[in-house]
This record gives structure tokens, C-alpha cells and sequence, in this order.
């Protein structure tokens, strides 16, 4: 029996919040050789993740899945730590004030 841990990334289609879970994939054989696999979230058996996961923020049921690694190669999608701190610099226009 193995065990791997998996993220998998998921996407609100109605907010566009993106957000990962994790899960332990248990693989398993039967004393004939064929495979299976138990997904475990917090120790307990779940269904695999699929669209249709509920969003955290929104609660949509209607989240999609990205592909294993994809948050990996668009580091854009996931949230800051910490927000970012707004430049203290003032705004200078360059349109000059009206004469009159």
C-alpha cells in the first residue's frame, strides 16, 4: 500500500476564486492484482475531487479543476501571503492644470 499526497487547484466559475485542497491518494491492490485507489481528506474516505466542488467564498457548486501542476507554472492565479503594501510615492500627472 502507498500513499502520495496530491493538491489540486480548483477555480469558482462564478467568482473566480481560485483554491487548493489536499488530499491522501491510498493505492491499493487486491490479492489479484488489480488497482484501486482510496482519496482521504482528513483522514476520512472521500469521493475524488471533481468540477462541482463547492467554492469557499461563494459557495457556487460550480468549480472547475486544473490540471496536477498547473498553479506551479501560472504563479499569477495564487494569492499574496501577506497584501501587498500600496506605494507611498504621489501620483504626478502629466496634463498641466488649465490656464484660465
Amino acid at each position: 500500500m502507498e500513499e502520495e499526497l496530491r493538491i489540486v487547484p480548483f477555480e469558482c466559475q462564478r467568482c473566480w476564486h481560485v483554491w487548493e485542497e489536499e488530499y491522501v491518494v491510498r493505492h491499493q491492490e487486491d490479492r489479484h492484482g488489480n488497482g484501486g485507489e482510496i482519496w482521504l481528506r482528513a483522514g476520512l474516505p472521500v469521493s475524488p475531487p471533481s468540477s462541482g466542488a463547492i467554492c469557499p467564498r461563494c459557495g457556487c457548486q460550480r468549480a472547475t479543476t486544473f490540471p496536477d501542476g498547473y498553479l506551479s507554472r501560472h504563479p499569477e492565479l495564487r494569492r499574496a501571503a501577506e497584501p501587498t503594501v500600496p506605494d507611498e510615492t504621489p501620483l504626478i500627472s502629466p496634463v498641466r492644470p488649465p490656464l484660465y
